[in-house]
């Protein structure tokens, strides 16, 4: 086992190297001083990305065993067990140095954007950076993040709170992906997507592995090295898939540059790594189960994952300083491209709204997984599943992604009538299709539990979900309502659109919150999963009556209004074919008041249908117990008749 205390400085001694080799390669680190041009200096250059590593190291430790305290290893009840409580301890004290790298990077960052040595910085600059600047905000974020996941690893004693300190550390380690190369790419859309993914997969995997080499000497270790190999091929496939769809746009096909052969070697340790995982599966996870006293071999060959790790974690930090390959005309770049990641549309056209697709992959990742993960929920059923609600539920996923990702999303950036069309498909026709396929149903009846019953399984979580203090509360029709009234019209008359388009992430977490609002709304409304308030369904008509008018009254609003909405925006990316701004904005709002008529008549017919079967289980209820009430009558007629014979037969 001493060989194993040593991996970590072995590691890090590679990410060194390899960090070191590749900015070399990659032409990350200039030290030539050019006249006329500023440099920050050799701190700046060399320690950016040093830094940037250590980062990402520590990241990815603190995501490891936060994930695999609160969700791999057996717990005591509702508490923590005594291994997971271990395991936390040492997270907090690596999201401690996470969140201090990550405001280290915030001054090297400014550094070496403005060529400034790290001594001549003011520190009203570096406020302003952090506070105002998306570079900056996104370090500001990450730090923020990183503390909080440190304070509730310190409280967690509570299984529960052990969850939230890890989807925390998940939520810290994706600001820094919305900025950078992605972010200013061409098709950024794909290539910030993709980049998030893949550096949430690579910190689940590899903080995963590390994280059993610190459990190395406990008896759950096989169980726990089996719950990880599963999450690990997952991890796989999704750095391996999002990391060629990133390199892919970065580079434009071109790989015979310094930039490719980076990726190209990051390419080369990712299947070394597979491969190395490949046989955890087939061999030394069956030996660690035939005979757990003998860990070595599966030990040994951890290490040497990890290893390889530590060289793909320094091309990777390498890659993050070094130029992309960039186009020859960049004196006449596209300010359209630099604002909204595409050349602006041709005129609108019925074929250019289905055709012309910019996919989104954050969405067709959640459509294509969704509709994978109903299908095996379905086919584990049987025949037991109404097909209407699984045809439903696809349906709803498809119409998702085509929203996301065909024409109709390219037009939403530069059209609001456009927009408005993909607000209420999402936020109204997708939900709609989605709840009346009962998702959560088919998972409580389909997800199997784990082998050890003191580990919590997918099952066991959405249960705690659906019966939380928040479930409760969200699910009340009025708060629903709220939520879904709030939102609407909180966007569009609070100044808040605007800013939501000129960022990714907001504009993911809008198109996100769409989805969610409206399902919410209609989950409570029509849906038929448990975890739903009982309520009455006159009350349930009266609350989809009141979203009705809503509705109806933000259209009409809307479309009376002379003022536009989001004029920062749409002022700089409306298309020179399309009409006038108010007259696009008018006609959004006309498709907002007459777009419900549909959606809602369906969602009053469902109402009224569920209204005539609640009455028709009531009264089957009241007959039942009647007639119950009435055979106990006769029994008690007959029984008295037969005392009475008996008596007399006495006398």
């Amino acid at each position: 086992m001493s060989s194993i205390r040593s991996v970590p400085a072995v590691a890090g001694g590679v990410a060194s190297t390899a960090l070191v080799l590749a900015l070399l390669l990659g032409g990350g680190v200039d030290t030539v001083e050019i006249a006329g041009l500023a440099q920050p200096g050799p701190a700046t250059i060399w320690g950016l990305p040093a830094l940037r590593l250590l980062s990402d190291v520590l990241a990815t430790i603190t995501v490891g065993l936060v994930v695999t305290g609160a969700f791999g290893v057996p717990g005591d009840g509702r508490r923590v067990s005594a291994l997971a409580f271990r395991m936390l301890r040492r997270a907090r004290w690596a999201a401690l140095a996470w969140a201090g790298t990550a405001l280290a990077l915030i001054v090297l960052t400014l550094s070496d954007v403005l060529g400034m040595p790290l001594t001549a910085l003011p520190f009203a600059a570096v406020v302003s950076f952090a506070w105002s600047i998306s570079q900056g905000q996104a370090l500001l974020i990450q730090a923020v993040l990183a503390l909080a996941a440190t304070v509730l690893c310190h409280l967690a004693l509570a299984r529960s709170t052990a969850a939230w300190a890890a989807g925390l550390a998940l939520a810290a380690v994706l600001p820094p992906a919305f900025t950078g190369h992605a972010a200013g790419a061409g098709n950024h859309q794909i290539a910030v997507t993709s980049l998030a993914m893949h550096v949430l997969a690579a910190s689940l995997w590899t903080g995963g592995l590390i994280a059993l080499l610190t459990v190395r000497r406990a008896k759950a270790l096989p169980d726990i090295a089996t719950r990880y190999s599963r999450l690990a091929l997952a991890c796989f496939v999704a750095v391996a898939a999002s990391g060629l769809i990133n390199g892919a746009v970065r580079l434009g096909g071109d790989w015979q540059t310094a930039y490719g052969a980076l990726l190209a070697g990051k390419l080369l340790a990712l299947l070394a790594i597979g491969a190395i995982g490949a046989v955890h599966r087939t061999r030394t996870l069956p030996l660690l189960h035939v005979a757990a006293s003998d860990r070595r071999p599966f030990l040994r060959l951890a290490a040497g994952e990890i290893v390889l790790f530590g060289a793909a974690f320094g091309l990777a930090a390498a890659l993050s300083r070094s130029p992309a390959p960039i186009p020859d005309d960049v004196v006449s770049a596209d300010p359209i491209i630099e604002t909204i990641g595409f050349p602006m549309p041709g005129p609108l056209s019925a074929a250019a709204l289905l055709g012309n697709p910019l996919p989104d992959l954050f969405f067709l990742t959640i459509a294509l997984a969704g509709i994978a993960a109903y299908l095996i929920g379905v086919r584990r059923l049987g025949a037991d599943w109404p097909i209407t609600r699984t045809v439903s539920f696809i349906a709803g996923m498809l119409l998702l992604a085509a929203v996301t990702s065909l024409g109709i999303s390219r037009y939403s950036y530069v059209m609001f009538s456009v927009h408005m069309v993909q607000h209420m498909l999402l936020s109204m026709a997708v939900p709609i299709l989605l709840v009346l396929g009962a998702p959560v149903t088919l998972a409580l009846r389909t997800l199997r539990k784990p082998g050890d019953p003191r580990v919590r399984g997918p099952r066991d979580w959405l249960l705690i979900a659906l019966h939380s203090r928040f479930a409760r509360c969200v699910t009340h029709p009025l708060a629903a309502l709220a939520i879904y009234g709030v939102s609407l019209y909180g966007l569009y008359f609070g100044g808040v659109l605007g800013w939501l388009m000129r960022y990714h992430l907001g504009h993911l977490a809008m198109l996100a919150h769409f989805v969610l609002a409206g399902s919410l709304l209609f989950w409570v409304l029509i849906g038929v999963d448990p975890g739903r308030r009982r309520v009455a369904p006159p009350i349930l008509v009266l609350v989809h009556f009141a979203s009705m008018v809503l509705h109806a009254f933000f259209g009409l609003t809307l479309l009376q209004s002379t003022s536009l909405i989001a004029p920062e925006w749409y002022l700089a990316v409306h298309p020179p074919w399309a009409a006038p701004l108010i007259e696009d904005q008018q006609l959004g709002a006309a498709i907002a008041w007459a777009f419900g008529e549909i959606p809602s008549g369906l969602v009053m017919i469902v109402l009224v249908r569920q209204w005539i079967r609640a009455d028709e289980r009531e009264q089957r209820r009241v007959d039942r117990n009647g007639d119950e009430a009435h055979e106990r009558y006769n029994e008690f007629l007959a029984a008295a008749a037969s005392q009475a014979v008996d008596e007399r037969a006495h006398r």
